[in-house]
Formats: structure tokens, C-alpha cells, sequence
């Protein structure tokens, strides 16, 4: 299973360096033909890397880790390929990112909820039981859009 995680976040990292390529053809290429054909070559790669992703990891730990590896390598590549000033605050972002990250790639919710519904398969057939646990999973995030957890 660990291993299976380790590739979800390979494919997510892959993902997220794709989508910076874009951006980076983008700007490097002068020839219209050839940019958007860049473009969108690394739009398909990153799709299929995110999707890859997804089939490992939760859709919040695909996305969160796609958007760092974006981040940073996006960041990265201003710097040192177009001459773009980074701020202390963006590697003050970054480095929390990156803990972000980290921490979210060693949360347990999965196993906890797995474990939890498991124990809990005896009261299936208690319509009351069923509704408590459902909406002990439900979560609202950010946006006020409720998610499972």
C-alpha cells in the first residue's frame, strides 16, 4: 500500500512540473505554432498524471501535492530562467507548502475512516446508525461545498 502512495505522489509531483512546463513554453517560445502546441502537450501529460495520481491518493492530497510541486517549480523556473525576483515571503510560502504537504502525506483520515465504517458494518441495518455515521464523514470545506472526508 505504501508503495502505491509513493506513486500517487510521483505522479502528482509529475503533474504539477507539467503544468509548470506549460507555463514555462509559454513564455519561452516565440513561434505561435509551437507554443501552443507546447501548451498543450503538457496540459494532456499533466492531465493524465493528475488522473494517475488520483488512483492512489485521496483527490486532496493529489491536488494539494500538484499544486506545491506547480508552485514551486513554476517559482523556480521565473527565477532562474526569466530573471524574476523572489521575495523572502515566497520561500516563506514555499517552505509552508512544502510542511503542508508533508503533514497532509502523513495524515491518517483514510485509515481512520476505513477503520471506523468497518466497525461499524454489524449496524448496518439500523436506518438511524447509518445516517449518524454518514454524516460523521461529511465536512464542509473552505468554499462551504461539503465533501466526504
Amino acid at each position: 500500500m505504501e508503495g502505491k502512495k509513493s506513486r500517487g505522489y510521483a505522479w502528482a509531483i509529475s503533474a504539477g512540473v507539467n503544468a509548470a512546463l506549460a507555463a514555462i513554453s509559454a513564455k519561452l517560445f516565440s513561434s505561435q505554432v509551437i507554443k501552443y502546441g507546447m501548451v498543450i502537450i503538457f496540459n494532456v501529460m499533466m492531465w493524465g498524471c493528475y488522473v494517475n495520481s488520483l488512483k492512489a491518493l485521496s483527490s486532496l492530497q493529489a491536488t494539494v501535492t500538484n499544486f506545491a510541486a506547480n508552485f514551486l517549480s513554476s517559482g523556480l523556473a521565473g527565477f532562474f530562467l526569466f530573471e524574476e525576483a523572489l521575495p523572502f515571503q515566497w520561500f516563506a510560502g514555499a517552505l509552508l507548502i512544502v510542511i503542508g504537504v508533508f503533514i497532509l502525506s502523513k495524515s491518517s483520515i483514510e485509515r481512520k475512516a476505513s477503520t471506523e465504517i468497518e466497525s461499524t458494518a454489524g449496524e448496518a441495518s439500523d436506518p438511524d446508525s447509518i445516517k449518524h455515521h454518514i454524516q460523521r464523514f461529511m465536512v464542509v470545506d473552505c468554499l462551504g461545498r461539503t465533501a466526504q472526508a
